[in-house]
C-alpha cells in the first residue's frame, strides 16, 4: 500500500486525565510520525497537538481510530491526494 504524506490535529479535553493515554499511542506509531507540536491551553486545562505524518491509510486509520477511543480526545486528519 502507498504510504502519504498527512497530518492530524488532535484535541485533548482533560490533559491531567489523558495525557498519558494519548501519549502512549503516539508512541506506538512513532515510526510513522514525522514531527509533532503541542500546544498546553492552561486555562481551559486542555491542549492542540498537531503531528505530521508519512503513512498508509490504513495506518492513519488505525491511529485516530485508537485516539478516538480516548474518553474526551477529538482527532480530525487530512492525507495527500495518492
Amino acid at each position: 500500500m502507498e504510504k502519504r504524506l498527512g497530518f492530524m490535529g488532535i484535541i485533548v479535553t482533560d490533559r491531567n486525565k489523558q495525557a498519558g493515554e494519548v501519549n502512549r499511542v503516539l508512541s506506538e506509531f512513532g515510526s510513522i510520525i514525522l514531527g509533532r507540536m503541542g500546544i498546553p491551553y492552561k486555562e481551559r486545562n486542555c491542549s492542540v497537538i498537531t503531528i505530521i505524518v508519512d503513512a498508509t491509510t490504513d495506518e492513519v486509520g488505525a491511529l485516530t481510530g485508537r485516539l478516538g477511543l480516548i474518553k474526551g480526545v477529538s482527532v480530525k486528519s487530512a492525507l495527500s491526494k495518492g
